[in-house]
């Protein structure tokens, strides 16, 4: 069965002037438009194509890939705005409407914001909604501390960044673990620093512990190439000088340059490392 909203693998059934004609064994019928056929294809040949509603209201098919798809979050675009709601734009060129019941704030056109796009039962049409929250599901857990996880970061507060976890779930990076420049939209790599018992996720952007120290271990060491093999920080350098040079904790600094001089790979001095030759 064909899903909307989403990449489906069709096969060839029939060639014509306006395009493919697609199907399995529910659909026989779905087109791809000829714009959107590829230069090589065989009857009976299965094609990965994404499904949505065209301007009429009628299932078609395209090659192309938007920068959304069904019960996922992305950072798009307001492509214009009228009495309807916000008209996103994911890449199509039928944009995805976000209809002003799913605008937690008026959404203005040339404005970037992060969306949820789902199907609505009752029009049965592909939408998007800013009201996040509500697709965000904390009850289902089951991750462990220090576990790799995708980010999309959607708002900044008092206490930090608001992230989307794998497509899934609510977390925050709090400004203390913050070593990089951030902003709404990014999506990055994270890890779980806890599962709070009310089911809130701590999140960090590097790894923790003994994890921490090859990667960081490695990106001091790189960085010291690039500078001629000095750099002019130590145990007395502050926080702040740190993150000027590096995304990292002073804590995971000092831990990262044991690394390197016990595998006698740098010098300490009280005016800063020295890479051995």
């Amino acid at each position: 069965m064909i899903e909307l909203g989403n990449y489906n693998k069709l096969s060839i059934l029939r060639s014509t002037s306006v395009g493919l004609f697609l199907g399995d064994e529910d659909v026989d019928d779905l087109l791809l438009p000829s714009k959107y056929v590829p230069e090589d294809f065989e009857i009976g040949q299965e094609i990965e194509v994404f499904c949505y509603l065209d301007h009429e209201e009628r299932p078609v098919a395209t090659t192309i890939r938007p920068f959304i798809k069904r019960n996922s979050f992305a950072y798009l675009r307001v492509a214009e705005v009228n009495e309807i709601g916000a008209f996103m734009d994911w890449g199509l060129e039928k944009h995805l409407l976000v209809p002003y019941r799913e605008q937690g704030t008026k959404l203005e056109a040339g404005k970037w914001e992060v969306v949820h796009c789902y199907l609505d039962e009752k029009s049965f049409r592909l939408v998007g909604s800013t009201r996040l929250s509500k697709f965000l599901d904390n009850e289902s857990v089951e991750l462990k501390p220090n576990e790799e996880v995708s980010l999309l970061v959607y708002r900044r507060s008092d206490l930090g960044w608001d992230v989307v976890v794998n497509d899934r779930h609510r977390g925050m990076v709090f400004h203390s673990d913050v070593f990089m420049k951030i902003s709404v939209g990014d999506t990055l790599k994270g890890y779980v620093k806890q599962v709070r018992p009310d089911k809130k996720l701590d999140i960090v952007l590097q790894p923790m512990g003994a994890k921490a120290l090859e990667p960081a271990a490695e990106q001091i060491f790189q960085r010291l190439r690039e500078e001629g093999g000095f750099l002019s920080l130590s145990d007395a350098s502050t926080p702040e000088e740190i993150r000027a040079w590096f995304p990292m904790s002073k804590k995971t600094f000092k831990k990262a340059v044991g690394t390197l001089y016990k595998a006698r790979k740098i010098e300490l001095s009280g005016e800063g490392i020295r890479m051995v030759e």
